[in-house]
Formats: C-alpha cells, sequence, structure tokens
C-alpha cells in the first residue's frame, strides 16, 4: 500500500475539464446512473471556471489525480454562516480501500473548518450501502427528517 502522506492536492484547471467529465461518468456507471450524465466538456467549463459555481479538488498521489472533489458554498440562515456542499467525491476504483477516500473527505472538513464554515453537507444515494457505512465511520450523521426536493428545467 502506498504511503498516505504522499497524497497530495490541487485545484481543477479548464485543462482539466476532459478529466472531471470522465470522473463525473465513472462516478455515475459506480452509482448505477449512467444515463442521467447529461453533462458536457463546454457546459463543466462554462460552470466550473468561466462562471466559477464550483470547485473541483484533486488528490494526487505521486502527482497524478486518483478521484476529485466538487464542492461549492451555501448558507445557513439558522447558523447564519456559509457551509460547504459536496456535490461528488470520488476515488478510483483501483485506489479504494486503502484510505484515500477517507483522506480526501478529511481535507474538505478541513477545508471546512480553516475557512470557519458552519457545516459540510451531501447526498448519498439510500442504496449506496458501502458509502453510507463509509460516511457513517467518519462521523457523518444520516439526516433521516429531511428529504431533498429536486426540480428540473425539462
Amino acid at each position: 500500500m502506498k504511503d498516505l502522506a504522499k497524497l497530495d492536492y490541487r485545484y481543477g484547471e479548464e485543462q482539466d475539464t476532459a478529466l472531471i467529465l470522465r470522473y463525473i461518468k465513472e462516478l455515475a456507471e459506480y452509482e448505477g446512473l449512467p444515463n442521467e450524465v447529461k453533462t458536457d466538456e463546454a457546459t463543466l467549463k462554462e460552470w466550473l471556471f468561466d462562471k466559477e459555481r464550483a470547485k473541483v479538488l484533486f488528490p494526487l498521489l505521486d502527482g497524478k489525480p486518483i478521484g476529485f472533489c466538487v464542492y461549492f458554498y451555501n448558507f445557513s440562515t439558522f447558523l447564519g454562516k456559509s457551509g460547504l456542499y459536496i456535490e461528488d467525491i470520488y476515488i478510483e476504483e483501483r485506489y479504494r480501500g486503502k484510505g484515500f477516500g477517507k483522506q480526501l473527505i478529511q481535507k474538505m472538513f478541513k477545508l471546512a473548518k480553516d475557512e470557519q464554515l458552519g457545516r459540510v453537507e451531501w447526498a448519498c444515494l439510500n442504496d449506496n450501502e458501502p458509502s453510507f457505512e463509509f460516511y457513517v465511520s467518519q462521523g457523518a450523521e444520516p439526516m433521516s427528517e429531511w428529504t431533498v426536493f429536486r426540480m428540473v428545467d425539462s
């Protein structure tokens, strides 16, 4: 197993758009939702890099990306603080089970703490038992009293 201390990070840049799309498609495949991916490189470039609506953080092993985390900031009126919302978090299959996912999620918690944010939130498919168990093992609590709603522009 690789030494976890060698895991570094860098933010995504416009030239990473194809890699970001690849990771989105791999994540969708893992979640059993490959037909849900409607985006393309041009759309990602526009929203991630031109409009800067979200950030992409790559975990690096020996200088090469092994996954990604896409996140953005939200705001809690109850806390009176911004929060961090993780849209996607993904580690390539061959690197799973080695502690890299744990290190990436801990990196996101540390980023939120360093920025004095109120909380870190994300959604997990109910039938994604491995991820659900992983998040709980990291101290996350499922919010059973809330229901996620969505409206889609058709």
